[in-house]
């Protein structure tokens, strides 16, 4: 039997994850006050939060001491809020997308994330999301950094909507085996990266923005070698 102080740690943990609901709700209330800076600051909060309740999960053994509550569900309900809810509202209050096609291609994000969420491999056994794992958070900084049009947000942010349903293993940064190590180490250095843009908004770096791009990019790569690798192997 569990003994008192692990229990509480468990649960602790599951305290840890559903904070990141809040910091969304945070998000959400700075867009509505057109504060795009603190809105990206929390959605970062939150990410931070994501990107290590996991192994803390893990750690504390949450299943075994806490198994009145679904770690992963929680984590999935809470990761809806702050990559797809609180990103979409911030895209369609800040002018980035066409006056005519903002619900649209907002609803295109939550509806499409909603099916990625919900299937049955949305994380395969071997580590990989499947299909656009619904970065919205990630695309949405970028989107409003880079200044393109209305016409070419809407475009990016429906093209990916429409990889959601496309089965393409991407990378689980944290989990994924291959390349595990270079893809921590380069992911620590672009969320710092990104963390200096967000905090820096209005004022953008345009060096540090381009520079930034080569994470994602090897990311996409990474994935399509990785899942044309399974492939082959039959996974």
């Amino acid at each position: 039997m569990s003994s008192i102080p692990s229990r509480a740690a468990a649960w602790a943990v599951h305290a840890f994850t559903a904070s990141g609901a809040v910091m969304g709700l945070a998000a959400l209330q700075a867009t509505v006050q057109s504060d795009y800076r603190g809105a990206f600051l929390w959605l970062i909060a939150a990410t931070a939060v994501d990107g290590v309740d996991g192994w803390l999960a893990r750690l504390a053994r949450v299943g075994e001491r806490a198994p009145g509550l679904d770690g992963k569900r929680l984590d999935d309900i809470v990761d809806y809020v702050t990559y797809v809810v609180a990103p979409a509202f911030l895209l369609l209050r800040s002018g980035l997308l066409p006056a005519d096609l903002g619900w649209p291609v907002a609803a295109a994000l939550l509806l499409s994330s909603a099916y990625g969420f919900s299937r049955t491999d949305a994380k395969t056994t071997d580590h990989f999301f499947t299909g656009f794992p619904s970065y919205w958070n990630v695309v949405a900084l970028y989107l409003y950094v880079l200044g393109l049009s209305p016409a070419a947000n809407a475009a990016v942010l429906l093209v990916l909507a429409a990889l959601v349903f496309v089965p393409i293993g991407y990378v689980y940064p944290s989990r994924t085996e291959a390349w595990q190590a270079p893809t921590i180490v380069l992911g620590t250095v672009w969320a710092g990266l990104m963390m200096a843009v967000a905090w820096k908004l209005p004022d953008i770096s345009r060096p540090i923005v381009v520079g930034s791009l080569a994470f994602p990019l090897y990311y996409v790569v990474l994935s399509l070698v990785l899942h044309a690798r399974r492939r082959a192997h039959g996974a």
